[in-house]
Parts: structure tokens; sequence; C-alpha cells
């Protein structure tokens, strides 16, 4: 009876051990049949064979999909870049001959809607690849005041225009991890809508601050705010809030600052009250 225990305890251990193999060649890539007879072990390798080429199968075809949709979104911008810098071009060149005012409104006209759908293709491009996963993060570490500061320089010119003050606190700094360039992206996207939507002679405060977890940007605005059943809505792909309409945009820059923040690790966080302005605390994570 011990004989027998002992021979069946060897076997297991050695089947465990045969197994333990196989999946180690599997996760390592080198798995390849060994054995080809009736035995239940072999019949596993059959089974984990084809799971394992049916597997490389579907994620070379995805692969290859995601390079089409590349290729594809590529072509778009490309193919639609030319046409509309054309149409823009001719309509400022007629702009500069025409002197009857109606005739100019006309012009003035489709200039600015050549320029919006500009903005709107460059937007679903960027939201195309980032809902793809076809764009990847370059995240290295960075300056939280470094990139707030930044932020407030790229929406220097246009509060300036609108006679909106911008004040920068950076007391707070430190170190995030984050890739720079869709980042500011993201961050100026939210200054941009706060310059947008206040009026002249208002204040936007740009701010930094650290979480246990996490350390940020916060960017506070005296523009119209919004109801709290509003605020989840805004990030929405197209939303525009009832109370902004008469304003220039395409309701995609949240959504597209969202993507990029949590693409990064980040959350976004907002508070509101309607006639009182909106606070947004862009979350980054720390080094």
């Amino acid at each position: 009876m011990f004989g027998s225990g002992a021979s069946k305890m060897f076997n297991r251990k050695k089947e465990y051990e045969m197994l333990n193999q196989m999946l180690d060649d599997a996760i390592a890539g080198e798995f390849t049949e060994k054995y080809f007879d009736e035995t239940e072990y072999s019949k596993l390798q059959t089974k984990l064979y084809r799971f394992l080429t049916d597997s490389s199968m579907s994620e070379k075809q995805l692969n290859a999909e995601k390079d089409n949709l590349k290729e594809l979104i590529t072509n778009i911008s490309h193919q639609t870049r030319t046409p509309l810098t054309n149409i823009s071009l001719y309509a400022q060149l007629l702009q500069e001959k025409l002197t009857e005012p109606a005739t100019r409104e006309y012009v003035d006209e489709i200039i600015i809607h050549s320029k919006k759908l500009e903005v709107l293709i460059e937007s679903l491009v960027k939201m195309s690849r980032l809902e793809t996963g076809i764009f990847q993060f370059e995240k290295k570490e960075e300056s939280l005041a470094g990139l707030a500061e930044s932020v407030c320089n790229m929406g220097k010119a246009k509060a300036k225009d609108k006679e909106i003050t911008i004040e920068l606190d950076t007391e707070e700094d430190g170190k995030v991890f984050v890739d720079r360039k869709w980042v500011l992206e993201a961050i100026y996207n939210i200054l941009d809508n706060a310059i947008k939507y206040s009026e002249s002679g208002k204040k936007i405060c740009v701010s930094t601050f650290q979480y246990e977890m996490f350390s940020g940007i916060r960017i506070q605005d005296e523009a119209s705010g919004m109801t709290e059943d509003e605020i989840p809505q805004i990030f929405g792909r197209f939303y525009r809030g009832p109370r902004v309409h008469d304003k220039e945009g395409i309701g995609v820059g949240l959504y597209l600052s969202r993507e990029i923040i949590e693409g990064q690790g980040g959350y976004i966080k907002v508070s509101s009250e309607l006639g009182k302005g909106s606070t947004f605390e862009i979350c980054l994570t720390k080094c």
C-alpha cells in the first residue's frame, strides 16, 4: 500500500511539474506540443495549444484593425485639410476684394464656419485616436507649477482681449508624471471655457494644490456656473449647456480633457453654483 501511494504521489508531483512548465512556456510564448498520445496531459496540451493559437490570431487581427483605423484617421485628416485650407484662403481673398457690406457679410460667414469645420475635424481625429487606444502617451516627470504657468500663458492673449484677469498661485509645487503636450491641452480646454463663458471684467484664479495621492491644478472662474444636475453632462460629446448656445465652440473640449486626464491616471473634479461660477480640479498622478 505504501509503495502504491508513494508512486501515485510521485506521478502527481511529476504531472504538476509538467503542467507548471507548460504554463511557463505559454507565458513566455515558447509553448509547443510535445506529446501526441491519448493521455489526459496530451489532451490538455492540445487544448492549450489551440487556445494560444486562436488568441494569437485574434490579437494579430486586432492589431491589423488598429493599424487600418490609424491609417484611415490619418488619411481623413490629410484629405480634409487641403480643401478646408483652400476654402479659407479664397474666402479671405474675396473678403479683401469686396466692398459691398452685405456681400462681405456672407464671406465672413464662410470664413467662420470653415474654421469651425476645421476645429471639428481635428477634434474628431483626436477623439478617435484616444478612444481606440491608437495614441500612446509619453509620460515623464513635470513640474506642477511649470504646467500651471504654461497654461496661463496660453490663455493670456484671449483673456486680455475680453479684459479678464488671470491670477496665478503656484505656492504648492511638486512633480507629476504626465505627457506634457497632451495634459497642457486638457487643462487649457478648461481654462479656455472659463475665459469663453466669463463676462468682461471678471477674474479667473489658477492655482496648484497637493493631495495625498494626487497633485493638481485648480481653475476657478466667476462665469455663469451650472446646476448640480448639469455637471455630469458637461463631459459628454458635443454637449452644450442651455445658457451657452450663443457662445463659440462645438462642445468637445471638456470631453477631450477628461479622456486625456483619465488616460494618464488622473481625474477631474467639478463644483459649481448657478450664477456664481465653477471650480475645476485637475488631479494628476504624483511622481
